[in-house]
């Protein structure tokens, strides 16, 4: 089973993080490598462009992928499918103009020139629209276009707008939604290897922002203590090896979010609850 991650930029070190947590841990480094062995000796990382790692995945190059969702959109692959949302990367691909300009609408466009690095997002966008104007395709410094009238608008790629507040743009429309999705090709997509990749870092994603919960109740105040955890399907209560005689106490164990952990320990220490104890979770399997 081959993966196609990332080789260098912004989304590099976070696939590299998912997947070492994950329980995939990439032997001898990912450093100016082309491919890398796991510790699973059934999967190999291969590095790649983010914006080539569709088509490696299409071509049969690889089998599964991690990179934006807007790369995959630009690929315009059709034997791939999304397996899951890694919630990191995310951006838009906005329609901006120059912030003084004539251009406060999509329909101004009409007959005008746009510049992007994502002629086929754009084009797939302005389809919709119905509008059409003359997509160019620019390699960099997309900004730059308007200011120097090499275009009328630009579709680019913004995190949080501050790019373009510089450079004297404004957000016309939002054309794409973007985060790092893991995806595969159509024909592997029942293998149980790619059903184990995806649990593994499903797993990970669930357990971010959750904490482990245990502590000691006494019988008598079990009820007070279970109505007020906000745990993931509520609380699971287990014996004590010492307390068989049924009048002394239970041990409870709880997942629950972060944000709740401070409320949710002032909430169970009043209601009766002893020797809490609060963990992080690696992993979480639902």
């Amino acid at each position: 089973m081959r993966i196609a991650v990332p080789n260098k930029g912004r989304l590099h070190e976070p696939t590299i993080d998912l997947l070492e947590r994950a329980g995939l841990h990439l032997e001898n480094g990912a450093d100016r490598k082309l491919y890398a062995d796991t510790v699973d000796p059934d999967v190999t990382v291969l590095f790649a462009r983010a914006a080539d790692i569709p088509e490696y995945v299409a071509d049969g190059a690889a089998d599964l992928g991690i990179t934006g969702f807007d790369q995959v959109c630009e690929a315009r692959v059709d034997n791939v499918a999304e397996l899951l949302d890694l919630e990191f990367g995310r951006c838009r691909l906005v329609l901006a103009a120059p912030e003084d300009g004539d251009i406060t609408s999509v329909d101004d466009l009409a007959g005008k020139i746009v510049a992007t690095e994502f002629p086929n997002i754009t084009a797939d966008f302005f389809a919709d629209t119905g509008v059409e104007p003359d997509i160019v395709e620019v390699s960099g410094a997309t900004e730059l276009t308007p200011h120097v009238e090499m275009a009328d608008a630009i579709v680019d790629i913004t995190s949080t707008g501050t790019t373009l507040k510089m450079n004297r743009l404004a957000i016309v429309d939002e054309v794409l939604s973007s985060s790092v999705r893991l995806f595969g090709r159509d024909d592997v997509l029942d293998e149980p290897k790619v059903g184990e990749v995806r649990t593994a870092l499903s797993s990970v994603k669930h357990a971010e922002g959750k904490r482990y919960l245990m502590m000691n109740v006494p019988r008598a105040e079990l009820d007070d203590v279970r109505d007020v955890i906000p745990g993931l399907g509520g609380p699971t209560v287990m014996d004590i090896a010492d307390e068989t005689d049924g009048d002394g106490k239970v041990a409870v164990h709880a997942v629950v979010n972060e944000t709740d952990v401070f409320e949710t320990i002032t909430d169970v220490k009043a209601a009766g609850a002893s020797d809490i104890l609060v963990t992080e979770i690696e992993r979480l399997v639902e």
